[in-house]
């Protein structure tokens, strides 16, 4: 199976969006689910959370950052060129229903996966906010295609270069105390969707967290992803992705996600062989 890329394109600076052929990979994909590649013969596992599908074409999206020396290696390559396999998709989907009132909420590259999550959720009938945040507006992408998945966009950046000045959980707080919030989801950075469970923790509103720590064979059987969920181990990868925000141990997670921190140092040492194309 060849999983050749179709479409490539800078998002934002050092952020990528490339659309692969893989139609049996979004034949079932739903929202929240994510998909595990390898870039190269040798290349480690890692997985990307679905970004959006086209099922009649049989085309998957994915936007990552180039940080690393796996997801550099995926931006070196160009339009035609395959990537070695992809496996997908895996993990438990968004658990969607009609709540009423949801919010989700994206930091970050966490704002790609919010976008089939969010139409999903306005599908099933939902009134949807969507927050966005990042450090600056450059870092912002999809404005118009996240605009048509919600019911209304909010942008915040730290610097204040768009939108409003400082973080999701602001925003957030203004929409809880302006109206009844039936449930809340985060994507993104640890410490974000660890503030905004702390935010919403006690206030009646359902808060789920998609995490996505270090994972490997993606079927549970390593063991890598294992997080601690009100007390009982539990595993991102077919758990998961997506827990109760209030029972998650964040800290635990955090220390977790920094274990190969050096190595991948190193490794990402070599990644300036890699032209990353524009």
């Amino acid at each position: 199976m060849s999983y050749k890329i179709i479409s490539k394109k800078e998002l934002c600076p050092n952020q990528y969006e490339i659309q692969i052929e893989a139609p049996y990979v979004v034949k079932n994909a739903k929202a929240g689910q994510f998909i595990i590649f390898r870039a190269e013969e040798n290349g480690e596992r890692v997985p990307l959370t679905i970004a959006d599908v086209d099922k009649e074409k049989g085309i998957l999206t994915l936007v990552f950052m180039a940080v690393g020396y796996s997801t550099k290696k995926l931006a070196s390559l160009n339009v035609r060129d395959e990537l070695v396999d992809i496996v997908g998709p895996l993990g438990q989907p968004t658990h969607i229903k009609k709540y009423g009132t949801v919010v989700c909420l994206a930091g970050g590259y966490g704002a790609a996966p919010c976008y089939l999550i969010a139409k999903a959720f306005k599908d099933a009938g939902n009134k949807v906010y969507m927050i966005m945040g990042a450090k600056t507006k450059d870092l912002i992408f999809w404005q118009d295609k996240m605009k048509n998945a919600c019911t209304e966009l909010f942008i915040t950046t730290d610097d204040g270069s768009l939108g409003e000045k400082g973080f999701v959980t602001q925003v957030l707080e203004k929409l809880m105390n302006r109206e009844k919030i039936d449930y809340a989801i985060a994507v993104g950075p640890m410490p974000m969707m660890k503030a905004v469970a702390d935010l919403t923790r006690g206030k009646g509103i359902y808060t789920e967290a998609s995490m996505n720590p270090i994972m490997v064979d993606g079927t549970g059987m390593c063991g890598a992803c294992r997080i601690t969920v009100g007390g009982v181990t539990k595993f991102a990868c077919v758990d998961g992705p997506d827990f109760n925000a209030h029972e998650i141990d964040f800290d635990e997670v955090i220390n977790r996600t920094k274990i190969y921190k050096d190595q991948e140092r190193k490794r990402s040492e070599n990644c300036n062989l890699f032209k990353l194309a524009k």
